[in-house]
């Protein structure tokens, strides 16, 4: 049964993209991020397009592509538009999609939404989480947010060096399931997305 996965993270550069190659690839499911901003000659779709070997994923067009690196809203009004979730709707397909967010979960879309506005009931939500001073924090906040909105759904994926005292209470406290862990590779290929999509393709199914 087709379904759709929200990738989300703690933070910025934890490593969503890499997370969203390994799902796309465990399912060979489509791909779909809403909002790019900056990197437009090196977006997220492009680099998951390279990491990914299966032929059956297909690559859904942004609905905002923005030429600056900011938060979206910032973005977007250097590009002078203003973005409205009337026109961010997930593209039709009978494959699984994976979606992959920007930034975390509080960022501003336009003065009033987020990208947390953008995440439905029945989406399989994942919650990429590195370590770094604060980052239980910041994990549990994002939890906190998700089941404040009813969502259900939730699973982590622990991204770079392991940290056992961390993991042990984020679960505690958390009460989500560890989908799993990406160790801190010293570079990643299709070879090696490969390898992870065939650990990660198990607990998805």
């Amino acid at each position: 049964m087709p379904k759709t996965y929200f990738v989300t993270g703690i933070g910025t550069e934890v490593g969503k993209t890499i997370v969203s190659a390994i799902l796309v690839e465990a399912l060979q499911a489509d791909y779909w991020k809403p909002i790019q901003a900056g990197d437009l000659d090196h977006s997220d779709t492009q680099k998951i397009e390279n990491l990914i070997s299966n032929k059956k994923t297909v690559f859904h067009k942004n609905s905002y592509a923005l030429n600056t690196p900011m938060s979206p809203h910032a973005a977007a009004e250097i590009d002078k538009i203003k973005i409205s979730l009337q026109e961010i709707n997930p593209p039709k397909t009978i494959n699984s999609l994976v979606i992959e967010g920007a930034g975390g979960l509080m960022v501003p879309l336009n003065d009033k939404d987020r990208i947390i506005d953008l995440i439905k009931n029945d989406y399989e939500i994942i919650l990429v989480s590195r370590h770094y001073l604060g980052s239980i924090n910041h994990t549990l906040l994002s939890i906190e947010a998700l089941k404040n909105r009813g969502f259900e759904n939730i699973s982590i994926v622990f991204n770079g060096d392991q940290n056992n005292s961390s993991e042990i209470i984020i679960e505690k406290m958390s009460g989500v399931a560890i989908l799993g862990r990406i160790e801190e590779e010293p570079y990643f290929d299709q070879m090696v997305i490969k390898e992870y999509a065939e650990i990660f393709r198990e607990k998805l199914l």
